[in-house]
């Protein structure tokens, strides 16, 4: 079941990154992480993929635009599947450019990614 992402817009005010003190927000916010958001995250038009799901009621989707954008950071900074999830899982610049500004958020399973992987051939 396809559903729209449109979670990432709506930061929490006790995010991970809410938590960082206000030099390190501003520096997060002007590194790499903040265009890749802006500039990629946000931009993916995610409806182009509807046909890839089912239309029956069923377990949301991992956002199609994160799905994307890992595919791009994998393919960018040279990481095979383990050392993306780990570094998705880990490094708070990668959460923030794929949108997970809240670090309790689930985010994925590595299986999810394959699975999407296999459906875009």
């Amino acid at each position: 079941m396809f559903r729209k992402n449109e979670q990432h817009g709506q930061k929490r005010s006790f995010s991970g990154e809410g938590l960082l003190p206000a030099k390190l927000r501003k520096r997060l916010r002007t590194s790499w992480a903040e265009a890749f958001y802006e500039l990629i995250l946000c931009r993916i038009d995610e409806t182009i993929f509807v046909p890839l799901y089912s239309e029956k009621a069923s377990r949301p989707n991992v956002p199609v635009n994160v799905l994307v954008a890992l595919s791009i950071s994998k393919a960018g900074f040279g990481w095979n599947d383990e050392d993306l999830y780990e570094q998705v899982c880990f490094s708070l610049q990668v959460r923030h450019a794929l949108g997970f500004h809240d670090l309790g958020a689930e985010i994925f399973t590595l299986r999810s990614v394959q699975n999407f992987r296999r459906r875009m051939k």
